[in-house]
């Protein structure tokens, strides 16, 4: 195998493959890049859950294929100057990578021993804009649990109904929802796509009007960019019936600037760190909202002048849990919604037309805190 290609376009594909590559694995070859060179090069990461694979049109001297390690092959693409590289396999497994007077070689695995990525069986697809997907993934997937005791729950609800689609992240103690409008189906349908899958597709997609297909197979899903393709397991399990838990009646509602809500929610925030929990105190009046954080390091607070309407109320929040919302939402006037200091908090547009919604449920506050 010898090829030759610009490095920019090398290191983009070692670097999207790598994304989908094993760290540890039991069988070596699922810790290396296959690179198959024939009309185009093609490289492919797999770790037995989800596959990406991606291909280049260059200058191919002999088809061939080998699997390279990914680590060492990321580095040393990166650590190259500017121009042509050159790589070749030569005496079975041996690499060659060459570019100016940079030389290195390395030895891979025959390409015999990579395992194939499972195939998706073509059925129900649509497509959306790569960079609304990447708003989606983005205002989500942060509400994905990581507890691997509830497997369903370590990825997100796609749920299309009449032409919407509605992506649901859960983790037991919030609720993340993003609404968009398909144009090209009118189907049902619903899956769960693990959030590990969900932030490399993130990552490949651009901030472009290019689209990208979604196939959903009976067991996995795949995602098609051109001519970068991943390809994930589907979760299976009964996921939360959302709609039943969000509340429909509030007595407390307060409209907030995003921005300075966020500044004043990290500046209260500083009392708090990995070893030192406690929660954020919030008092809502006529005046606004005022924020109290007291911990072991010290005690700070702060509030904002704003539109509180309904019933005066304080509760408690998880710091980190709100601010990911607060960062998360797309929208510059936020509207908080509250029926009382113990049940779950809406945060959604002011306009209440927008496209997101996010569900806290709130922190116990103890007499004195």
């Amino acid at each position: 195998m010898k090829f030759s290609c610009e490095k920019h376009l090398l290191q983009a594909a070692v670097n999207t493959a790598s994304r989908a590559t094993a760290t540890k694995s039991t069988i070596p070859a699922l810790e290396g890049i296959l690179i198959e060179a024939g009309e185009k090069v093609k490289f492919t990461g797999y770790d037995l859950k989800e596959g990406i694979y991606t291909a280049i049109t260059t200058d191919v001297q002999e088809p061939g294929s080998a699997v390279l390690g990914a680590r060492i092959l990321g580095e040393i693409v990166r650590s190259l100057p500017d121009g042509v590289v050159t790589l070749s396999v030569e005496k079975g497994t041996l690499a060659l990578i060459k570019c100016g007077k940079a030389e290195f070689s390395i030895i891979g695995t025959a390409a015999e021993d990579y395992p194939e990525i499972q195939p998706v069986e073509e059925g129900f697809s649509f497509s959306l804009e790569q960079k609304t997907l990447k708003s989606i993934i983005n205002q989500t997937n942060f509400a994905v649990s990581s507890n691997e005791s509830r497997p369903v729950y370590t990825g997100s609800l796609f749920e299309i109904e009449q032409g919407t689609l509605n992506v649901v992240s859960v983790d037991g103690y919030r609720l993340a929802l993003r609404r968009e409008f398909l144009k090209d189906t009118s189907d049902s349908k619903s899956f769960i796509v693990p959030g590990t899958a969900l932030s490399d597709v993130e990552k490949i997609c651009a901030d472009s009007d290019d689209k990208v297909i979604i196939t959903v197979g009976a067991k996995h899903i795949r995602f098609s960019f051109g001519e970068t393709v991943l390809i994930s397991r589907r979760l299976e399990g009964e996921f939360l019936n959302y709609k039943r838990s969000l509340p429909e009646s509030f007595n407390t509602y307060a409209i907030v600037d995003r921005g300075e809500f966020q500044r004043i929610v990290e500046r209260v925030s500083l009392m708090i760190d990995d070893k030192v929990k406690s929660p954020l105190r919030c008092k809502f009046t006529d005046d606004g909202i005022e924020l109290l954080c007291v911990t072991s390091l010290g005690r700070a607070e702060d509030s904002i002048s704003t539109n509180v309407s309904g019933s005066a109320l304080e509760i408690g929040f998880n710091n980190r849990y709100l601010l990911d919302a607060v960062k998360a939402a797309s929208a510059e006037k936020l509207k908080i919604c509250l029926g009382s200091g113990t049940s779950p908090c809406i945060i959604v547009p002011e306009n209440e037309e927008g496209s997101f919604l996010y569900m806290i449920l709130p922190v116990r506050l103890k007499a004195g805190e």
